[in-house]
């Protein structure tokens, strides 16, 4: 049977005396979002980092279905991830932008059209990059990561900067992406959006897990997820 999760084993990394990561473990499993939280410094960053292939860690695994993010040939066919901004220069177009990520993992340009409609910006293939708002640029960046249609989205605070109407597409599009059964790992400070879309729960904090299970499981008593997150962290301290 394909593999289809997202799977943390024991993650350990250690910075010089600084120890970031301890030990962490955690699945995403396909058909759900899982939603990964933590205050700033809690070690988000550091385990996305780790799994896309930008960061290695001091022991232990990340894999993607199986393998390792840096093992794909064309990685976008896989696994699409939205994370640190578009990562382009700002004098070039949405459109140019597009085409040349396409042509670097072999897909197809008709691609292009589907995702600039899926993400609502096709009025603005034409304009350049540094003129979009952040919005706009984190509806580029999940158009990039659904570019070759993968099993995988991995999204670092994808509704940073997204207005009422945008928030509340991105909500129908990433239930809709769960719904096709895609595996879906999603890392946000907004609570209120993550639990009216998220399956699972991880909450770390100093490096730690601290709770994992489904949004029911970890609410338990409490009014709302936001009451689970500061209980558990101490107010983000």
């Amino acid at each position: 049977m394909e593999n289809k999760t997202i799977q943390i084993s024991n993650l350990y990394k250690k910075h010089g005396k600084e120890e970031i990561l301890h030990n962490i473990s955690f699945v995403a499993q396909p058909g759900e979002v899982t939603a990964f939280l933590g205050p700033n410094g809690a070690g988000k960053s550091s385990t996305l980092r780790i799994l896309l292939g930008l960061d290695k860690a001091s022991s232990g695994e990340a894999r993607i279905g199986g393998g390792k993010y840096t093992e794909l040939h064309f990685p976008l066919l896989t696994v699409g991830a939205s994370f640190d901004g578009v990562g382009a220069p700002d004098d070039r177009t949405v459109l140019q932008h597009l085409r040349i990520v396409a042509a670097s993992n072999g897909i197809n340009y008709s691609r292009i059209s589907e995702v600039l409609e899926i993400t609502d910006i096709k009025h603005k293939s034409k304009s350049k990059i540094g003129t979009l708002s952040l919005g706009e640029g984190q509806r580029l960046g999940i158009a990039t990561a659904l570019l070759g249609d993968p099993q995988f989205l991995i999204l670092d605070e994808p509704t940073n900067g997204l207005d009422p109407s945008g928030i509340r597409w991105f909500r129908n599009f990433i239930k809709e992406q769960a719904r096709l059964g895609k595996t879906i790992l999603l890392s946000s400070h907004i609570l209120t959006e993550v639990e009216a879309v998220t399956d699972e729960v991880v909450i770390i904090n100093k490096g730690n897990i601290l709770k994992t299970g489904s949004l029911q499981e970890v609410m338990q008593d409490l009014p709302s997820l936001e009451e689970v997150f500061f209980s558990l962290t101490d107010g983000g301290k």
